[in-house]
């Protein structure tokens, strides 16, 4: 008995025509992959970018010929079929890059993951037997109350080896003292990831727990992530598909349990189905009529961790090899340095330059966000000279980009809030919500395109995958992390206050 299309039924993908086009919001990875992805298949799809340029948090920046990855951005996955469409899409610009990433500390690079003989070396004898006795201390004493993150970690390590190398990167990458971060997170956290594990076994030993190793290579696009999503948006149109920049999305009028009309750039498109990698707010702010009350008070609960770069070029040789370092030293306000040229040497015009990326974390509209670009060049080539790193008088320029809604944040209410919005997206059947701000998750690249994937299978094919369900229990991470809040009060920042359709 073979499985045939009932008599008279409608076959998946029919209504898409060139009048009911599938309208896509967002050009960044999941935008353009649901995109790719129905122009291959002939179906007439138009994608919407609100800005002047695609890749959305994975865009390449460019200045001057110099090329910048905001965050840096590996291409590793697990996910065969994502992995294949990289190639696919970059053929042979699609590079093999080694690995390297250390942990700068006191003025050393440590090896991370942590490595016993290194740490050693760089700690030196007398503070070896310091936190050596710090950390016998913390072992045999009561462990009293454990309401932070302070309290759990000094607990277990010493005070010393949390002043080391918990204190200050944490502090810096949340954004609050680690008195006001919950020891349940520490607890969480510091379980599954391999630097505190190998923190431990450095000194202690391991204790016959085996620590994962990272990746020793991965593929990266000659010039950047940027070039991939440039490519293919040429594909798209190659395909007879469209991509639209400078085209923000105004309005969603919803009717009968449809999206009927997509407003953007001053035009009303008529979408057969609408894939949106929005941000859950956005959505929520620009549905026509009003979402209920409850839905719109659940999206403005919703927050983000921001950061931005400073980019800098340098006179002279790369300040060091790695393709970042983590910035485990008190009294700057930068967490991670980026090297471009060990990215790629195409991302740099020259072999007379480095080029670096100052990357700080904060929250949309706090001091350090407000501050002008000037000003931020300047921090960073103060802060690059402090650390030992580069002369400032080396700088031959800088610029500043800022990236908003960088990482979703999972406070405690978060699951309840998502489910409230989700709740409503579900009485809409032609509107799918794919990518990581599209359904507030950290997703990596891969698994943003694998959410797009599945949309479109969804579309063309009539299964029914479950989007939210791709990637909800992290098993195609390098490693496996809990999605924990790690507030013990979470902060109302100054972006929860704005519209709910705010441009980003």
């Amino acid at each position: 008995m073979t499985d045939t299309q009932p008599t008279g039924a409608t076959p998946p993908g029919a209504e898409i025509t060139a009048d009911h086009p599938v309208v896509v919001l967002g050009g960044g990875p999941a935008g353009l992959t649901a995109g790719y992805l129905l122009a291959k298949q002939g179906k007439p799809v138009i994608v919407l970018e609100s800005t002047d340029q695609v890749g959305g948090l994975a865009r390449t920046e460019v200045r001057d010929g110099y090329r910048f990855d905001l965050g840096g951005h590996r291409f590793f996955t697990k996910v065969q079929e994502v992995d294949d469409l990289w190639h696919e899409i970059m053929k042979e610009e699609f590079l093999k890059r080694p690995r390297q990433s250390r942990i700068y500390w006191n003025d050393k690079f440590l090896e991370y993951p942590l490595e016993g003989m290194d740490v050693i070396r760089k700690l030196g004898p007398v503070e070896l037997t310091r936190c050596g006795m710090s950390y016998l201390w913390a072992a045999v004493k009561p462990k009293g109350r454990e309401d932070s993150f302070e309290q759990w970690v000094s607990n277990r390590f010493g005070k010393r080896l949390y002043q080391h190398f918990f204190k200050t990167y944490t502090e810096k990458l949340w954004g609050v003292s680690t008195d006001e971060i919950r020891a349940e997170w520490a607890a969480q956290r510091i379980k599954g990831l391999s630097f505190f594990s190998a923190a431990k076994a450095a000194f202690f030993g391991n204790k016959g727990n085996k620590i994962k190793s990272l990746i020793s290579e991965f593929n990266y696009p000659r010039y950047g992530p940027g070039q991939m999503w440039e490519q293919m948006t040429d594909d798209i149109r190659a395909a007879g598909g469209e991509v639209r920049l400078n085209a923000p999305v105004t309005r969603l009028r919803i009717e009968g349990g449809k999206v009927l009309e997509v407003v953007a750039g001053g035009e009303t498109l008529t979408p057969s189905h609408v894939i949106s990698s929005l941000p859950l707010r956005t959505t929520v702010g620009i549905a026509d009529p009003e979402a209920p009350v409850d839905v719109r008070d659940a999206a403005r609960g919703l927050r983000y961790r921001d950061f931005l770069t400073v980019s800098l070029v340098i006179e002279g040789d790369s300040p060091f090899p790695d393709n970042w370092i983590y910035i485990h030293v008190p009294g700057v306000k930068v967490l991670r340095i980026q090297n471009f040229r060990s990215w790629s040497p195409w991302m740099v015009p020259n072999d007379t330059d480095a080029s670096i990326g100052m990357e700080y974390f904060c929250f949309e509209g706090d001091e350090l966000w407000s501050m002008s670009d000037d000003d931020l060049v300047e921090l960073a080539k103060y802060e690059i000279q402090k650390l030992g790193l580069a002369n400032a008088d080396h700088v031959k320029f800088g610029f500043v980009v800022r990236v908003h809604k960088a990482y979703p944040i999972y406070d405690v209410e978060y699951g309840e809030r998502v489910m409230t919005i989700r709740g409503w997206l579900s009485g809409i059947e032609n509107l799918i919500q794919v990518g990581r701000n599209g359904l507030h998750r950290y997703n990596n690249s891969d698994h943003s395109m694998l959410t797009a994937m599945r949309a479109v299978d969804n579309i063309l094919l009539g299964t029914n995958h479950d989007i939210w369900a791709v990637n909800v229990e992290s098993v195609y991470h390098e490693e496996h992390t809990e999605n924990e809040d790690p507030y013990r009060d979470p902060p109302q920042t100054p972006a929860m206050e704005q519209p709910l359709a705010s441009e980003r």
